[in-house]
């Protein structure tokens, strides 16, 4: 199907049995029951946008107009950045919109001018509304020049443009018919660059056709964005990079959206990437990104040598800025032993009411804590580091106190302050949520590892305990289009299930042994710190020393062993926060 006309597609596939059964865990908090196919509407008006229920990123999913029977009827602010432009250059721009194809009075022209000297100056008259607002010069100014024009539009649709392109006449209905029916897409046009000298305003007002005849026979470059579109057979496979498409100078966004993605990035004051990383954060909330091509447009010029050299320099400099901000290998390729701003995996660890006050038969709180301790400590060693653990530990009790006490100087470990991972952790693409009976058995390392093996390109890969908890790993884009459209993860594409055995919980013996007070959780064992010694020896005079210390730590074992002195230990019941508690039978 051609990108330029998408036709409704054929209902997905029923899910099968597994599929169905293994989705519930995907329900993001707060949603709604799952919402009727993808159409315009609510139940208070009809005709207003409404979040998309898409799989994956298949926009030939939405029954979006042609643009021969598309109706305007919601009105647009159209964002122009400038930057000491060449007048005759913006004069183009300006004669390209006049001859728009959507009503005049249902659209605006909004230029930001970041800082030049001398000033922005509209001109005299034009036959739409056309305002213009000034930010001080601070960089460059990309990034907060469009979030000063989203604040300063008039209207909900968004459309920005950069003031040196060119477009046809048809351009701003290509964007908006989308952002008629969806309240969550994000529309991405592609421009390319043209030489445009000697070209007058006036003859494109009076062009018998279109911008690109107007230009014919002059050499073009593509910009980058058109090779993604290839790979991704225009964003419609299940690749998870469909935000690489966007380029800054030319999309479209509803405003609601926009502010709730958090807008741009201000702190990008270099050329560059400040619009990847937005495009990063929308498709992490879960935005449909729709490829646009009759909103194509044509930049006024080609870079010389210096400006690419200079530009490349600037790109440099913001990739390493996005290694931290956009947590995909793309970007952020492999770095082993980084810790970076947003995680790439957001593991949830619920302790749970009954875990916190040592409920089960011969069962202490102490012992629920040293497995704890040991499941977070075999979390933080997968192969898989980039990930922050998060504890969800009741109010009140020890419990809390001891964690904060145990983790709280480690960056990886922090503790859950609102009720779902998504608004503490927006940017993170992926969430893993451990129950205490997961936890409480106990599992082998690498458990992160062997679910994204089985996750694949699905949404959601869920694995169901023998007492019906869920240990589930799931893409945030689908969490988010589940918390605003209803239904589950699982509606907006596959879930794997998993067998228990991959999980590689410990057995009910094992978990039920009890811990050593002389080994605490994620501290080495005596055969460890016996091998570790023994690779330190580098002579005699080493060899006695060890042998008289292995010794030494055999006669405190068999004592240990046999009850004559006990050390006191996590798995005792009587270390508590701020020093030890003396256990009544020791003065005996």
């Amino acid at each position: 199907m051609a990108v330029g006309s998408p036709e409704p597609a054929p209902e997905p596939a029923p899910e099968t049995a597994s599929e169905s059964a293994a989705a519930e865990p995907g329900r993001a908090a707060g949603a709604p029951e799952a919402a009727p196919p993808e159409t315009a509407g609510t139940a208070e008006d009809p005709a207003a946008p409404r979040p998309n229920r898409v799989r994956y990123n298949d926009w030939r999913q939405v029954p979006v107009e042609p643009l021969s029977r598309f109706v305007p009827r919601l009105p647009v602010s159209v964002i122009v950045l400038y930057y000491r432009n060449p007048k005759e250059t913006l004069e183009r721009m300006l004669a390209t919109l006049e001859g728009q194809t959507y009503p005049r009075e249902l659209f605006e022209v909004v230029v930001v001018d970041d800082g030049s000297d001398p000033p922005f100056e509209p001109p005299g008259e034009t036959p739409f509304r056309l305002r213009a607002v000034r930010q001080e010069r601070r960089g460059i100014g990309f990034a907060r020049g469009r979030n000063c024009g989203a604040e300063a539009a008039a209207h909900d649709i968004l459309l920005y443009l950069d003031g040196d392109l060119l477009v046809e006449a048809w351009w701003i209905a290509a964007h908006a018919r989308w952002h008629h029916l969806l309240s969550d897409a994000v529309t991405v046009g592609r421009y390319e660059d043209v030489p445009a000298e000697g070209l007058d305003p006036e003859a494109i007002r009076n062009r018998p056709g279109t911008v690109a005849e107007l230009l014919a026979g002059r050499p073009r470059r593509p910009r980058s964005g058109a090779e993604h579109l290839l790979r991704t057979q225009d964003l419609t496979t299940r690749a998870d990079d469909p935000f690489r498409a966007l380029l800054g100078g030319n999309y479209g966004v509803r405003r609601d959206f926009y502010r709730s993605v958090g807008g741009h990035d201000d702190s990008f004051l270099r050329y560059g990437m400040e619009e990847i990383e937005f495009a990063y954060r929308a498709h992490t909330r879960g935005a449909l990104f729709a490829p646009v091509p009759e909103a194509f447009a044509l930049h006024q010029g080609t870079a010389g040598p210096g400006e690419r050299r200079w530009h490349e320099r600037h790109v440099r400099y913001n990739r390493a800025k996005c290694a931290h901000l956009i947590a995909h290998r793309g970007i952020r390729g492999r770095q082993p032993g980084r810790i970076f701003s947003v995680p790439q995996l957001v593991v949830t660890v619920a302790v749970g009411e009954a875990a916190a006050s040592g409920a089960g038969p011969g069962d202490s709180p102490d012992g629920r804590l040293d497995r704890l301790l040991e499941a977070v400590a075999t979390l933080l060693a997968d192969r898989r580091r980039d990930l922050v653990v998060r504890l969800e530990v009741p109010s009140g009790g020890e419990w809390g106190a001891w964690l904060r006490e145990v983790f709280g100087p480690d960056p990886r470990v922090v503790f859950a302050r609102r009720s779902s991972p998504l608004d503490e952790f927006p940017a993170s693409p992926f969430h893993l949520e451990i129950p205490p009976a997961a936890w409480e058995r106990g599992f082998r390392k690498d458990l992160i590892h062997r679910l994204f093996g089985r996750l694949g390109d699905a949404v959601a890969a869920v694995s169901v305990l023998e007492d019906g908890a869920r240990v589930s790993l799931t893409r945030a884009w689908a969490l988010w289009r589940a918390r605003r459209a209803g239904g589950t993860a699982g509606d907006y594409g596959d879930t794997r299930r998993v067998p228990v055995s991959v999980l590689k919980l410990r057995s009910a013996r094992e978990a039920a042994r009890p811990a050593d007070p002389a080994s605490p959780p994620g501290f080495p064992g005596p055969a460890a710190r016996l091998l570790d010694r023994a690779r330190d020896l580098r002579g005699a005079s080493d060899l006695r020393s060890f042998l008289a210390w292995s010794a030494a730590v055999a006669a405190r074992r068999i004592s240990e062993r046999f009850g004559r002195s006990r050390r006191p230990g996590f798995g005792d019941g009587r270390l508590r926060p701020g020093g030890l508690e003396t256990d009544p039978g020791d003065s005996a």
